[in-house]
């Protein structure tokens, strides 16, 4: 029954008057996996269990990166809601997890939602750091960058953060985006690759053919 609340909860969130209902995190996160995320938050602001679901949400997060059985075994398309239902049951009840916890991911898998998981745990992860006073971004460049251009970057980057915030970045190589780079901070995303260059230049030739 909790667990069928939370996914009414969760689903609804899109209307105005289910979001009045909620706990509003201190960061916007978007889409489905935010809806949820924010849902969670929530839940867990109402019933003081912040604390002990941000542990949970780690944990997972974690668990999801290191054991490559159990993830494979979740986004599998071809198995049932029931049986990854009772696989997670098996993970968090060894993890000890809260029950708001269970309830989140009881909910992903009713709603055929598993492969939202990691989204739906990283935008958690974003209001966490968001409360705690952290700005979290990540920089995608086609190399590495240097400690020089590190440097001259986090130092422009401390203009997008206020008095008592400390930034969190992380960084990511990717090849396709050619040269630039691209940047999230908060609730902010700016594209300066070439690959995106070259795509706008390369619509708008054909527009012109």
């Amino acid at each position: 029954m909790a667990a069928a609340r939370f996914g009414v909860l969760a689903r609804s969130f899109s209307t105005s008057g289910a979001a009045r209902q909620l706990v509003q995190p201190p960061v916007q996160v978007f889409g489905v996996e935010g809806r949820y995320a924010t849902a969670l938050y929530s839940a867990a602001m109402k019933n003081k269990a912040l604390d002990a679901v941000d542990k949970d949400v780690k944990e997972l997060s974690g668990l999801m990166k290191t054991d490559t059985v159990l993830k494979d075994f979740l986004l599998n398309p071809l198995l049932s809601k029931e049986l990854k239902k009772q696989a997670l049951d098996s993970v968090l009840v060894k993890k000890k997890a809260t029950d708001l916890t269970k309830n989140l991911l009881a909910a992903l898998a009713e709603n055929g939602r598993l492969n939202m998981v990691d989204g739906v745990l990283n935008a958690f992860g974003t209001i966490m750091a968001a409360v705690r006073g952290e700005v979290v971004c990540e920089i995608t460049t086609a190399k590495p960058l240097d400690a020089a251009a590190m440097k001259e970057l986090e130092g422009a980057l401390k203009s997008f953060t206020k008095s008592g915030e400390t930034l969190q970045i992380t960084t990511k190589v990717d090849p396709t985006i050619i040269g630039g780079m691209l940047v999230s901070i908060g609730d902010r995303y700016v594209d300066m690759s070439l690959a995106s260059k070259i795509n706008r230049y390369t619509a708008l030739l054909q527009q012109a053919v």
